[in-house]
């Protein structure tokens, strides 16, 4: 408890007897009786041999119960183990190389690490650190080739993460780093750490190959990431068809079956090979395991195919194309639940751009807005 706030009265022996009171606040200040804590307790870390001077190898994590002016910041010394000058530990705790470490010469070291806090007395503890010296990388890092869709309405993509580059090594212990060339950093980036990829805002139309490449220190090895970028027109919205999937999540969709099933549907409705298939949004329906996947076609003379049209297609190749995929519905207008008796049921679909959805895998990320279904009776 850092402190009390206590109200004192006193009252006189008077008739009436008459008081008064004072608020009196007691702070309890800190004594520096705790040590700094390491995290944990004792630490192993690896290195590779041939590493750089400088290579970062561990970052110390050290706590302090008592109040800031008795804890941080803390003195990093090496007590022992490090006769050569083989480590240099900077203030903020990260010990890294001070030679270029060989496997042949050393395979292990010990260090003792003290942590000093700033109280008067200064209170010290220590740590052990084991540090591996172990081979160079032996094995180029290998990567999956990505290819990544984006639909977006009409030159207004917020931007945001599109994809993830998914790379292995052999080599245990290499740690991979992912680098795009500096001249697509206008409109791409890549996270140096994790792969992920991330599109700014206000993508053009159109397809992007992106010179990236993923290094385990030793190798660097080019990865083919290409990504197409579909802009949706409001005449598209008038004219979809929904197909309703059953028992498939958006991932198995985009990653075994979105190639298939698109071959397959430009087979079943496209009455000429000039005519172009846009796949405008998947999403998941609330509540279930079904899946709708929002379409249009249009025509190689730049109008749409009207949405009965297209569904008496589908209807006529159901089973051709369940034998891709299980569909569980043709939806054109999705009127359940409401009687509108001698009235019209109208569908309106509206998309909202800036509320993208990402459904991404290893060969391939899917990314299109989220939309709405509408449904009212009308005279």
């Amino acid at each position: 408890i850092s402190g009390y706030s206590l109200v004192i009265q006193a009252r006189d022996s008077g008739t009436p007897p008459l008081s008064s009171s004072v608020t009196v606040n007691v702070d309890i200040s800190d004594v520096n009786d705790n040590s700094p804590v390491f995290t944990p307790a004792n630490y192993t870390a690896v290195i590779q041999e041939n590493k750089p001077v400088g290579t970062s190898i561990l970052q110390l994590v050290v706590t302090d119960k008592d109040s800031f002016h008795n804890g941080p910041p803390f003195t990093f010394t090496i007590l022992t183990g490090n006769e050569e000058e083989e480590f240099t530990l900077d203030p903020h705790g990260v010990l890294r190389s001070a030679v270029i470490f060989k496997h042949m010469v050393a395979t292990e070291y010990v260090l003792c690490v003290q942590a000093k806090d700033s109280g008067k007395p200064q209170q010290v503890s220590h740590t052990y650190v084991q540090v591996r010296v172990i081979e160079e990388s032996i094995h180029k890092p290998t990567a999956i080739p990505l290819e990544i869709f984006i639909v977006t309405m009409e030159d207004d993509f917020p931007g945001g993460v599109i994809g993830k580059i998914h790379a292995t090594d052999q080599d245990v212990y290499d740690v991979l780093t992912y680098t795009l060339k500096s001249e697509q950093k206008s409109l791409f980036k890549v996270n140096s750490h994790d792969g992920k990829i991330i599109a700014l805002g206000g993508l053009d139309n159109g397809k992007y190959v992106l010179n990236v490449s993923v290094s385990d220190g030793r190798f660097q090895v080019p990865i083919d990431v290409v990504v197409h970028v579909e802009q949706l027109l409001q005449e598209m919205l008038q004219n979809t068809v929904t197909i309703r999937f059953e028992n498939v999540s958006p991932e198995d969709f985009v990653g075994l079956h979105m190639h298939g099933f698109r071959r397959t549907l430009r087979n079943a409705v496209l009455s000429q090979k000039q005519d172009s298939l846009h796949i405008i949004s998947i999403q998941p329906v609330a509540g279930s395991n079904q899946l709708d996947m929002l379409f249009a076609v249009q025509m190689h003379n730049s109008g749409f195919y009207k949405p009965a049209y297209l569904i008496q297609k589908l209807t006529n190749a159901r089973r051709h194309l369940e034998n891709v995929i299980r569909i569980s519905a043709i939806l054109e207008k999705n009127c359940s639940g409401l009687d509108c008796q001698e009235q019209h049921c109208e569908q309106s679909l509206s998309i909202d751009s800036h509320s993208l959805m990402t459904y991404s895998t290893a060969r391939i990320s899917f990314v299109c807005p989220r939309f709405y279904r509408n449904v009212r009776c009308m005279c």
